[in-house]
């Protein structure tokens, strides 16, 4: 029988990644995440051990008590446990479960999620995972080891989706609970109310978490290349509606449009990352172009 925690680990997506940073765009608690200048060793957390003196380092940093007994200048360097915390909260409600061509929009998500954790964790950076829809259903602490991937990919492989989109609760208590600033990646079809959405997002700028949000559409969500007569079913809760597409088809891209469009600019005004990816697209194209041009404006939104 198959590992279903290996599902998401994509061996071909993650090689064309390999080679790409995650630079975040903000200083995240004193350091510049994503470069890794030092990956280990930082004047801050943990003490890790002393070293000489040389010059140029910092007066500050200079372990008086040890010169005292010793006669010599000894530095403190401390151990930081990584350089940057992400968290990446992944939408598991029932509406990501639509598919037209093969892949789910969750199952897209879950690649997402993948393939952006082993990055970070090859970064020496550490990772954890919410999964949710109205509630939270998993909350995994971030880690930097590598066991930890194991266990966020067995995660992903037993998901199932069952409710209603909730976000605005949910981004709220988890801005809460995620206590470190960082980066927090959300991966979801925001099928929800746009205004509760950005609200939630504010909380999260509010705690000075940088955001990414990637929003995640069905091909045919986007275009409606329906023609015959359909019978269109509700996967939240929505019933079901008999209808001749063509009748419709102005009406719902308008408002998928002014959904898109309140969303796109309402995460610019707040700085947050907004990326739109159709499921129609190749995983690894698409994570490739957005970290890359994310990495040539030098993080910059």
């Amino acid at each position: 029988m198959p590992d279903e925690s290996l599902k998401y680990f994509d061996a071909k997506t993650l090689s064309k990644l390999g080679n790409l940073d995650i630079i975040a765009r903000l200083v995240v608690e004193g350091y510049i995440t994503g470069l890794h200048k030092s990956p280990y060793h930082a004047f801050a957390v943990e003490f890790a051990q002393h070293r000489e003196y040389v010059p140029g380092d910092e007066i500050k940093h200079v372990d008086w008590k040890v010169y005292a007994r010793s006669d010599r200048y000894y530095i403190k360097q401390y151990e930081e446990e990584t350089n940057l915390r992400s968290y990446f909260l992944l939408d598991t409600s029932e509406s990501m479960r639509y598919q037209s061509n093969g892949i789910s929009k969750l199952e897209y998500g879950c690649y997402v999620v993948a393939s952006l954790t082993y990055l970070l964790l090859q970064q020496q950076d550490s990772v954890g995972m919410a999964l949710f829809d109205n509630q939270i259903h998993r909350f995994i602490p971030a880690k930097s080891s590598p066991a930890h991937l194991r266990l966020i990919l067995h995660e992903l492989g037993q998901i199932t989706p069952q409710a209603r989109t909730g976000m605005d609760l949910i981004f709220h208590e988890l801005a809460e609970r995620i206590a470190k600033r960082g980066l927090v990646v959300i991966v979801s079809d925001l099928f929800d109310d746009p205004d509760k959405i950005l609200m939630g997002l504010r909380h999260f700028r509010h705690k000075r978490h940088e955001v990414i949000v990637f929003h995640i559409m069905d091909e045919a969500e986007l275009t409606f290349p329906f023609r015959d007569s359909t019978m269109f079913e509700g996967l939240e809760d929505l019933g079901e509606i008999l209808t001749e597409p063509k009748s419709i088809q102005r009406a719902y891209l308008d408002e998928v449009e002014a959904h898109v469009h309140k969303l796109k600019f309402g995460c610019r005004a707040h700085s947050v990352d907004y990326v739109q990816i159709s499921t129609a697209h190749p995983i690894d194209v698409a994570l490739s172009a957005y970290l890359a041009g994310r990495a040539k404006r030098g993080g910059t939104v």
